[in-house]
């Protein structure tokens, strides 16, 4: 079975995915950061649906304060998934592969969404230049999440049973 180049490929994607989510955690962090020390003089002149959240995003349009919170969460799951995918790929075998198999399907689906929604800001337009980037590394995260989830769940199909017992349709 031809699972040496899987097993590379997932883990130069996994470390690769690592030092994205890192970039995307801290961009995000700051944000979020920026948002809550401005939130109190810039959120008190503003009428009262938008005085009712607890953050508001001064920089940005208003698609940039979901972007960030979700690209937080992205990122955040997308280290923890990426350390013990790295542990669980180092480790090869079927148990620990499914399990790095699931966990990165799920932070798959959190970056999907926060692309998605970086999309909507770059469409909806006007960011700084380090919410670009925000957006930027979200995008690139997505895509090779996609490749590392497709080379962990190729590995992981080289232990699954490949014959039915007996008596099961």
């Amino acid at each position: 079975m031809g699972s040496g180049g899987s097993k590379s490929t997932a883990l130069m994607l996994l470390v690769l995915n690592l030092g994205l989510y890192i970039t995307v955690t801290i961009i995000a962090g700051w944000a979020v950061n920026q948002a809550i020390e401005t939130t109190h003089e810039t959120a008190s002149v503003l009428s009262i649906p938008a005085r009712i959240f607890p953050i508001y995003f001064p920089m940005g349009n208003m698609a940039t304060g979901l972007l960030v919170i979700f690209s937080l969460l992205a990122g955040v799951v997308g280290v923890a998934t990426s350390v013990t995918g790295v542990t669980s790929v180092l480790q090869w075998n079927g148990p620990n592969l499914c399990a790095a198999a699931s966990s990165s399907l799920l932070t798959w689906a959190l970056t999907m969404l926060a692309m998605g929604l970086a999309c909507k800001d770059i469409y909806v337009g006007w960011t700084d230049a380090n919410l670009r980037t925000l957006e930027v590394m979200t995008i690139i995260a997505s895509a090779t999440q996609l490749f590392c989830t497709g080379a962990i769940h190729a590995g992981a199909e080289d232990f699954a049973p490949t014959t039915l017992a007996a008596g099961t349709v």
